[in-house]
């Protein structure tokens, strides 16, 4: 089994999902993306792992669910952050974000069989998942993060270290409203699908009130 790690920001309004405002407020975009982390950290819980680990700038708070190790992410850009993720593991791992309320047990539950590491390409061009049978915070240190050659900077970089990629399905990032909309869609029963319907009852009340 791996080791399933879950790198996230404190949903704080104000420092999440900007983009989400407008249409929504910010304590909504923060609501938003409290129920993004608790579904993905649901869908963790749920996958067999030799360790739960969620590394997180800020404090945790009751979206917490039981059997996660919490460490703080270390200062300097994504890329730093996500290096110094994978450099606490001794065994294998898989890196996801908070982003991807979507996700299930059944995609995280990754087998290194065959491979030396997986990656989940996003719909933006980054990525949602990084998994490395043999952690090297060398392969994510310099590759360019945040920008729409993202994922494809990244894959190569494995390719290039000489190691076999097993891609994942893509899935597409929470940061705009439609995106909100989409992933909604794919998971109508979770947690954030039900903050959705709740959020845009309240902007289109805002609307409809001026």
């Amino acid at each position: 089994m791996s080791t399933l790690l879950v790198i996230a920001k404190e949903p704080r309004p104000g420092r999440v999902k900007t983009r989400l405002t407008p249409p929504f407020t910010p304590d909504e975009a923060a609501a938003l993306a409290e129920a993004s982390l608790a579904d993905t950290l649901g869908a963790v819980a749920a996958t067999p792992a030799r360790r739960r680990v969620l590394v997180l700038d800020g404090a945790p708070g009751p979206w917490l669910p039981p059997g996660f190790d919490v460490v703080p992410q270390c200062p300097g850009g994504l890329d730093a952050r996500l290096a110094d993720a994978f450099a606490g593991c001794a065994g294998p791992a898989l890196l996801i974000g908070m982003d991807t309320p979507q996700v299930t047990p059944e995609l995280l539950d990754v087998d290194f069989a065959g491979c030396d590491a997986y990656f989940g390409p996003a719909e933006d061009g980054g990525f949602w998942a990084l998994g490395l049978a043999r952690p090297d915070p060398a392969l994510l240190r310099g590759v360019p993060m945040s920008t729409p050659v993202t994922g494809a900077a990244q894959r190569e970089r494995l390719l290039a270290a000489g190691l076999r990629v097993r891609d994942l399905p893509p899935l597409r990032d929470v940061d705009t409203a439609a995106d909100a909309r989409a992933v909604a869609a794919l998971a109508p029963h979770g947690r954030f699908a039900a903050r959705l319907a709740q959020c845009t009852a309240g902007a289109d009340a805002r609307v409809g009130g001026r």
